[in-house]
């Protein structure tokens, strides 16, 4: 029966294998092949005066990137990878791939991203690219772990909406039968009328769509957010489940994926310790225009104002406190200082990761705040109603899960950690 790579030792003394031929070499009375799966690489070694007409036949109709399976001995050797090889007695063929290949898989040519990601199921197949995304399901599984732990519910609201999330004209359009509909920017509403309906704690990890029309390193059109609600809960709680959800996902990524780790050169890899720091947002505006970056009460941090505050904090942080201007008309104004609301970021030093803050569970205050965004009310009805029927105090956040990713393991492009990227220009594969 057929074994993953990672599992043939030279204690099996036989084994049967399949996979993709990663590279070979014929060196006249030998010809190795590397054998890869998703668990590892091997080295099948074929000795031509030792082996059979049929597998000599078969290893020269073997190109790279062709899927083979083979079944022999296995012996211990220092030069191989892993410290055995494998010496078969049948090798097939089972599909062979076209030549030339449309990249290197074993990255020895080195390929730009948009060929990667023109030809993602080749690019995918290289093991440090593979690592990323069992990286990735790892951290993903965790923070589900944490949240399950915890007592929240996981559910999954609608992606077709008829409003916006919070205004704006940031939406995809849709031709839903005879309606105007709308692909979601945020579960955000959809999470409050669950409180609304007494779920108490609620998370989802699922799409967020936003057309927005950039075109950097960390901007996608379709993204996949993690976000959570809770009741009876202030910014301050949710700023607490946050850190630590952020930092039981790294706890878990350092137990359980050091091979992966290592393919990435993370061997120095360190998991945040909480609780985290945190400034507020006039602090962090006093930060960065003392380093020069000018910056008035209610204006956006810059990329450049986040880079000298990640820089001056060293560490994941939190910044707190931010002006209700700047804020979706749903977040809670201090009661003694109504220009400043209960939101919170969470930051890496790089980028901002995650946006929260208590919300307005107040029916007046709420319908007052939207109208002041310049909004209409009446676009809100399915929402506003769940408000005049007993609205629990509540709090919550969205973490964006290709950022963590691209954070956690320092890629450079925030498309190095999703399948099949969509941003302005790529719609395929």
């Amino acid at each position: 029966m057929r074994i993953p790579i990672k599992d043939v030792t030279p204690d099996c003394e036989r084994a049967e294998i399949a996979g993709w031929v990663h590279e070979e070499r014929d060196l006249g009375g030998l010809t190795f092949l590397l054998i890869r799966d998703r668990t590892g690489i091997l080295q099948v070694t074929i000795p031509k005066k030792k082996v059979s007409p049929e597998v000599l036949a078969a290893v020269k109709e073997a190109s790279r990137e062709s899927v083979i399976s083979c079944e022999g001995v296995v012996k211990a050797t220092e030069k191989a990878p892993g410290g055995r090889e494998l010496v078969p007695d049948t090798l097939k063929v089972i599909s062979r791939a076209a030549t030339p290949l449309p990249l290197d898989v074993s990255e020895k040519v080195p390929a730009d991203l948009d060929t990667r990601l023109d030809n993602r199921y080749l690019d995918l197949r290289k093991p440090r690219v593979n690592a990323i995304f069992l990286i990735r399901n790892a951290a993903l599984r965790a923070v589900s772990e944490y949240l399950w732990d915890h007592h929240f519910t996981q559910v999954q609201t609608p992606k077709i909406v008829a409003a916006a999330t919070e205004g704006g004209t940031e939406l995809f359009p849709l031709a839903y039968f005879d309606k105007e509909a709308f692909l979601n920017q945020s579960p955000q509403l959809y999470k409050q009328m669950l409180m609304s309906a007494g779920f108490d704690r609620v998370f989802e990890i699922g799409p967020i769509f936003r057309a927005e029309e950039h075109n950097t390193v960390r901007h996608l059109n379709e993204a996949t957010s993690i976000d959570i609600e809770m009741s009876f809960a202030d910014e301050q709680d949710a700023m607490k489940v946050l850190e630590e959800t952020v930092s039981y996902a790294y706890g878990k990524v350092a137990d359980t994926c050091s091979n992966e780790l290592a393919v990435l050169g993370l061997n120095d890899f360190e998991v945040p310790k909480t609780p985290f720091p945190k400034i507020t947002y006039q602090e962090a505006i006093d930060i960065a225009t003392a380093k020069g970056e000018t910056l008035v009460f209610g204006d956006d941090l810059s990329t450049a104002a986040e880079k000298i505050v990640g820089d001056e904090m060293g560490t994941m942080y939190f910044i707190t406190e931010w002006p209700s201007s700047t804020r979706p008309f749903y977040t809670m104004p201090f009661e003694d200082r109504p220009e400043v609301c209960k939101a919170f970021d969470m930051m890496h030093p790089r980028m901002e990761l995650s946006s929260g803050a208590q919300r307005c569970h107040i029916y007046e205050l709420l319908v007052s705040q939207i109208k002041a965004k310049g909004l209409n009310p009446d676009a809100f009805e399915f929402y506003l109603n769940p408000f005049r029927y007993g609205m629990p105090p509540h709090a919550g956040w969205g973490l964006g899960a290709e950022r963590l990713v691209m954070t956690m393991l320092d890629l450079q492009n925030i498309r190095e950690g999703v399948l099949f990227p969509r941003d302005r220009h790529r719609v395929s594969p």
